[in-house]
């Protein structure tokens, strides 16, 4: 079985809105919807949970039912930070999930989910127990000597970019978010599944990614969204 939890209990500070980000109306349509959206469509996508904030969780049902997420069976509460959000849904499928089935974590402000990142993400945590967004770096990437200046640059070729989706086998995700939370590791910060993962001595596999499958934190972020649901493709690009 293939489950996705989707990661919105945020608030989103730097969007500088009244409401959460996640919830924010583009084109008539809640964002979270937009990425629900790709989920429902998706054949090898099972069931639905959302980490949701407190307070909006009736309304998340609500709108589930108004745009047919029919896949969504679960709705918890989040937590102070996105590591304790993912801990929140992976404790609640315990009941639920076999070890082997594998669990699709995801932000819900990246609405923009191909259909073939999905495929590999699952496909690699299939081959390999996990599997990972990633993109290369086109950038060339210093590392601050003080505030002004640098002597040291970072080869791009031995970078990538990773983000979500991301997939893990159930029983691991146990395992790791019991060892993590128990000894502190990998869990403050920015820390995310697949930064814990590391410091918990794992290895990650990268799957296919997307420009396109950007995260909306500024409201200039949500102009590149609204840019990408409107553009016309180029019948003539290969």
């Amino acid at each position: 079985m293939n489950i996705a939890i989707i990661i919105a209990g945020g608030v989103g500070q730097r969007m500088g809105q009244d409401i959460p980000k996640q919830f924010i109306n583009v084109y008539d349509k809640p964002v979270i919807i937009y990425t629900l959206e790709s989920f429902q469509r998706h054949p090898l996508v099972d069931q639905i949970e959302v980490v949701c904030i407190d307070g909006w969780h009736d309304i998340l049902w609500a709108y589930a039912k108004q745009f047919g997420i029919d896949k969504l069976k679960w709705v918890v509460s989040g937590g102070d930070s996105a590591q304790e959000s993912i801990r929140n849904g992976v404790e609640n499928l315990k009941d639920v999930c076999a070890p082997t089935d594998n669990i699709i974590i995801h932000d819900g402000i990246r609405p923009l989910v191909d259909s073939d990142v999905l495929n590999d993400v699952l496909d690699k945590c299939n081959q390999y127990g996990n599997g990972v967004t990633s993109l290369p770096y086109n950038e060339q990437i210093f590392v601050i000597d003080d505030e002004y200046s640098t002597t040291k640059y970072i080869p791009r070729e031995t970078l990538r970019r990773v983000s979500t989706p991301q997939a893990y086998k159930f029983d691991k995700l146990v395992w790791a978010y019991e060892k993590a939370f128990r000894e502190k590791i990998g869990i403050y910060g920015s820390s995310y599944t697949n930064t814990m993962m590391v410091e918990l001595g794992e290895r990650l596999y990268f799957a296919k990614g997307s420009d396109k499958n950007i995260k909306l934190t500024t409201k200039d972020d949500l102009e590149i969204f609204k840019g990408y649901m409107t553009a016309e493709k180029d019948t003539w690009l290969k």
